[in-house]
C-alpha cells in the first residue's frame, strides 16, 4: 500500500527539528552531561562541567543557541519503499526547511557557496543529505547540526588487515589524542569500521546519532565501546581540555564488511552538545 507524503511536511519538520536541536540538549545527552557532574574527579573539572551546566540551562530558558557555532545541517532520511513524495523535489524540500530554520530561529549561518571563494550562502543551505531505502511506508528524519571546531578533528585511517582490533583501538585513540581541547570535551566519539574510504566515515558520522548510553548489539563491538571510552577517559583531556576523568562521554560504533585487503576506520568526533533529534513521520 502506497503512502503519499507531501513534502511541505519535510519542509515543515525539519525547520522545527534545527531549532530544537540548537536550542535543547537532547535527553539522552543531558543524562550523560549531568552524571559527567557526578563522577568526574577532577575538582577543575567538575567546575567546568558545572559551568556547561549551567549555560546549557540558560540556553533552553532563554532560547540562546548552546553553541554560537549552530554547525552545518547534516540529515539523514530513512525513507520507506512504500511512502510516495507529492509537491516537489524532496531535496529541495530538505533544504527549504533547513532555510526556514536557520533565518526564523536566528540560527548563525555558517555555509559557504564554494570552498575556496568562501562566499556565505545566507542561509546555512546546502544541507548534507544522506538518504535510505528502507522497508515500509514511514520516514524517519535526523537532523544532526555539526560544528567545525569538532568536525575538523575529525580522521580517516586506511589500516592494513594485519593491524586488527590493536590497530584500531590505536587509530581511535590516535584521533581523540590529536582533537585535545580542539573538539570541546567531553566529546562522544563516533567509529566506523570497515567498508569503503566514505563508507567508515559515514557510518562515524551516523553513529554520533545513536542514544548515548546504548550500546552495539555485536558483543565484541560492545566491548570494544566500553574499553575505548575507558582508555579516552585515562588520557586526562578532561572537560573543556583543562584535565580530569571526563574526556568523553560516549564510543559509538558501526561496522560494515569490508575488502579482503583494506580495514577502513572513521573517526567523527563531536563536542558536548552533539546536537540529533529524531522524528519519525
Amino acid at each position: 500500500m502506497i503512502r503519499t507524503v507531501h513534502v511541505e511536511e519535510i519542509t515543515k519538520n525539519i525547520k522545527e527539528m534545527c531549532i530544537e536541536a540548537n536550542h535543547y540538549l537532547s535527553e539522552d545527552m543531558d543524562a550523560a552531561m549531568k552524571q559527567a557532574v557526578e563522577t568526574e574527579k577532577a575538582p577543575l573539572g567538575k567546575q567546568i562541567l558545572t559551568q556547561l551546566q549551567e549555560n546549557l540551562q540558560i540556553a533552553a530558558k532563554d532560547m540562546i543557541p548552546i553553541c554560537q557555532d549552530t554547525g552545518m545541517a547534516v540529515i539523514f532520511l530513512e525513507i520507506g519503499q512504500d511512502v510516495h513524495f507529492e509537491g516537489g523535489s524532496l531535496e529541495d524540500a530538505v533544504n527549504e526547511g533547513v532555510r526556514q530554520g536557520y533565518v526564523d530561529g536566528f540560527l548563525r549561518k555558517s555555509v559557504v557557496k564554494d570552498p575556496l571563494i568562501r562566499e556565505n550562502t545566507k542561509d546555512n543551505t546546502p544541507a548534507v543529505i544522506h538518504t535510505k531505502i528502507v522497508q515500509g511506508d514511514r520516514v524517519k528524519i535526523k537532523v544532526a547540526p555539526k560544528g567545525f571546531g569538532s568536525e575538523n578533528m575529525s580522521r580517516v585511517f586506511m589500516l592494513k588487515p594485519a593491524e586488527g582490533i590493536e590497530g584500531v583501538k590505536h587509530a581511535v585513540l590516535t584521533a581523540v589524542k590529536d582533537a585535545g581541547p580542539n573538539a570541546c570535551p567531553p566529546m562522544v566519539v563516533g567509529v566506523g569500521i570497515g567498508g569503503t574510504f566514505e563508507k567508515c566515515a559515514l557510518m562515524a558520522k551516523e553513529a554520533l546519532t545513536r542514544e548515548v548510553g546504548s550500546h552495539s548489539t555485536i558483543p565484541y563491538v560492545r566491548e570494544l565501546e566500553e574499553e575505548l571510552l575507558s582508555k579516552i577517559n585515562s588520557l586526562g583531556i578532561g572537560p573543556g581540555g583543562l584535565g580530569g576523568t571526563t574526556t568523553a562521554l560516549a564510543v559509538n560504533i558501526n561496522t560494515y564488511p569490508t575488502h579482503i585487503a583494506g580495514l577502513p576506520v572513521g573517526v567523527n568526533i563531536c563536542c558536548h552538545v552533539n546536537r540529533h533529534v529524531i522524528r519519525e513521520l
